[in-house]
């Protein structure tokens, strides 16, 4: 296929359109955002059972179903690997001249020599966007840790070049995987920098405040999944010592089950001003949400630019962040930092109470303007554009 145009296949995503978040959201913008006629993406999608028609067109991306094996815990890992043979015999077949195949995510590492191998035969390129530290996440299992942290190294030892949203994440890779020299380069996530379409009397948006006992501008925030490396019960706790009259108000799917160990850690339960509400699916509710907040509290500490707090610095007036690095990079000198040490994030919270009007309104501009000048869609996209006309073939060939 000696058509000049440079042919990305995009593994480790579950497809498009976008239904989730994270990857899923970033191959939908960088499709839908796609400038250069140059380029053309074929992705990867994950379907349950394989439809009559299982290729098709979104944003003018070619799309490939493949199927999710039932086998468990380890069906991610059998779907990038069933992916990205896909997608070399499609590149195979086709004569496809120069192909570049951008992995998402660390799953296959013990796995992908042999596909490198094929993909330095025909003169293609492999990428690899190693995500966060999957292998620090509480919710596996030592075994299941100890793969992914040999995962990634095969990941980082094979890539041509490894694209990283974080340069926290960036430097770690160089560091941590110097006996490989791995090639890497730092291209954010990007935000939708666009405010809410909803007005402030909306119906979606006013009878989500009266259901939860919310006013505008008057409620904490927080919005993300309810694991222990993004610190909520940290966070409840100094928030129920902090004394500030607010409420708040955390955005997340949790059972009751989980809530009555949870009762059983902090007696949450006798604080009326913790609030939990539930999941938002309207990203347009959700945004206005966001916008409504006094202050947004983000206690993520386990991967790279993380969407929700990029979403936050954007619309919402103050936001209070769990001070490590990759929090630091991507808001600097816009937010409020807070550690895990006992009262320092109460003690924040009533600093937060205190600023003037003036002062909080500085946090809001920075803020705003610095994801728009670093983090907007576009930009995201011209830098792929740029990195992918560009990529020569294969290092190791």
């Amino acid at each position: 296929m000696g058509d000049g145009v440079r042919h990305v296949y995009i593994v480790g995503c579950k497809g498009i359109p976008a239904r989730y978040g994270g990857f899923e959201t970033f191959v939908e913008k960088l499709t839908e955002n796609r400038a250069s006629d140059g380029i053309r993406y074929h992705v990867a999608c994950a379907v349950d059972e394989m439809p009559e028609e299982p290729e098709y067109e979104h944003n003018g991306a070619h799309c490939f179903c493949v199927e999710w094996r039932p086998i468990g815990a380890a069906r991610a890992v059998a779907y990038d690997l069933d992916a990205l043979g896909w997608a070399i015999r499609h590149a195979e077949r086709n004569g496809v001249e120069r192909p570049v195949f951008y992995v998402l995510a660390c799953r296959i590492g013990p796995f992908v020599g042999r596909f490198a191998r094929r993909i330095r035969k025909m003169g293609g390129a492999l990428l690899v966007n190693p995500d966060g530290h999957e292998w620090m996440r509480a919710k596996w299992s030592a075994p299941v840790r100890r793969y992914w942290k040999v995962s990634e190294a095969g990941m980082v030892k094979h890539a041509d070049l490894l694209v990283c949203d974080s340069r926290t994440i960036e430097r770690y890779i160089r560091e941590e995987y110097a006996r490989f020299s791995p090639e890497t380069t730092y291209i954010a996530y990007g935000a939708d920098t666009a405010p809410s379409r909803l007005s402030d009397d909306d119906p979606a948006f006013a009878g989500w405040l009266e259901r939860n006992g919310l006013e505008p501008g008057g409620y904490y925030l927080a919005v993300g999944r309810f694991v222990p490396e993004n610190n909520y019960e940290t966070m409840i706790r100094e928030f129920m010592a902090s004394g500030t009259r607010r409420p708040f108000a955390l955005v997340t799917g949790v059972d009751e089950g989980f809530l009555d160990e949870l009762e059983k850690r902090t007696g949450f339960r006798g604080d009326p001003r913790i609030r939990f509400v539930g999941t938002v699916y309207d990203q347009e509710l959700l945004k206005k949400v966001r916008e409504g907040a006094f202050a947004y509290l983000h206690g993520h500490e386990v991967g790279g630019t993380n969407p929700s707090l990029l979403e936050a610095l954007a619309s919402t007036r103050l936001s209070l962040l769990l001070d490590v690095g990759f929090n630091r990079e991507v808001a600097e000198d816009a937010a409020l930092y807070w550690t895990k040490e006992e009262g320092d994030l109460a003690r924040l919270i009533r600093s937060a109470e205190s600023l003037s009007l003036l002062k909080t309104r500085q946090f809001d501009e920075d803020s705003t303007d610095r994801v728009h000048g670093l983090f907007s869609w576009s930009q995201i996209v011209a830098r792929y554009e740029s990195l992918l006309t560009a990529l020569h073939a294969s290092k190791h060939s």
